[in-house]
């Protein structure tokens, strides 16, 4: 029996698609024939990934915007719709890292912000696509967790905390909706080669003390690697994969 990914002609949302493994992930699926909105806070990043689309012959449109914000994931949604008819696949991508800090070191506004732009946004979006997936009677959301959603040695406190909640979000989608042809996944990248950079404070213990876990992590991936992964889970190869986390960490989660 051959398997197809199924994509061809899809609606597909990445989120954080700008540049990094959200970048990789929209042209992944737009080789696959999939038509491809392209969210990013970072304006030039979002329509350079459009224009190398368009230039390869596909189909995308970006939207601009901070997506913790209700109005932004609402301009996503309504314009992946009118674009594209629908959203037949939702990718929680975009994400921020934290300074590394333990619990006693981290302020509200470290914690709000990571929490806010890791967890609440894809909540937001997720909960705006629904009715259109629902409606439709299918669709695939696959999120971005971490290394860091496995273990409590891989980052600071609050980027730790928000990709566990990734995961739990991940998970009650998977059970809720899994008789409305809906799956939801995750994959749980270890170190990638992107532009995210950690401003961790030197000496602080938060930093000292992952740092001494981090000789585990193996090799870095590359971010198409990481955007194999997504557009294989969210394609019809994965049909009957639901509730999973994917470790993609050259077995880092197997230390």
């Amino acid at each position: 029996m051959s398997i197809t990914t199924g994509l061809e002609g899809r609606s597909v949302v990445v989120t954080g698609a700008g540049s990094g493994i959200g970048r990789a992930t929209a042209l992944r699926f737009a080789a696959e024939g999939a038509k491809v909105l392209v969210a990013d806070l970072d304006a030039r990043g979002a329509r350079d990934v459009v224009a190398e689309i368009g230039k390869s012959g596909g189909t995308a449109v970006a939207v601009v915007g901070d997506l913790s914000e209700q109005s932004v994931v609402d301009e996503v949604v309504a314009t992946a719709v009118n674009s594209f008819g629908g959203v037949d696949v939702l990718v929680n991508n975009a994400g921020v890292m934290d300074r590394m800090s333990a619990v006693a070191d981290t302020d509200d506004g470290e914690w709000e912000r990571v929490l806010r732009v890791n967890l609440t946004a894809p909540f937001l979006l997720t909960r705006a696509a629904l009715p259109h997936m629902l409606a439709a009677g299918r669709g695939a959301i696959v999120s971005t967790a971490s290394e860091a959603s496995l273990r409590g040695s891989a980052a600071g406190a609050a980027y730790t905390a928000s990709k566990h909640g990734v995961v739990g979000l991940t998970k009650s989608l998977a059970v809720m909706y899994r008789d409305k042809g809906i799956r939801a996944n995750a994959i749980a990248p270890g170190g990638t080669a992107t532009n995210i950079r950690v401003d961790a404070e030197q000496g602080a213990h938060g930093p000292a003390t992952v740092g001494s876990y981090l000789h585990n992590m193996g090799r870095p991936a590359a971010a198409e690697e990481q955007a194999a992964a997504i557009l294989f889970l969210a394609s019809d190869a994965a049909s009957n994969i639901s509730g999973a986390v994917l470790p993609v960490d050259d077995g880092w989660s197997a230390v």
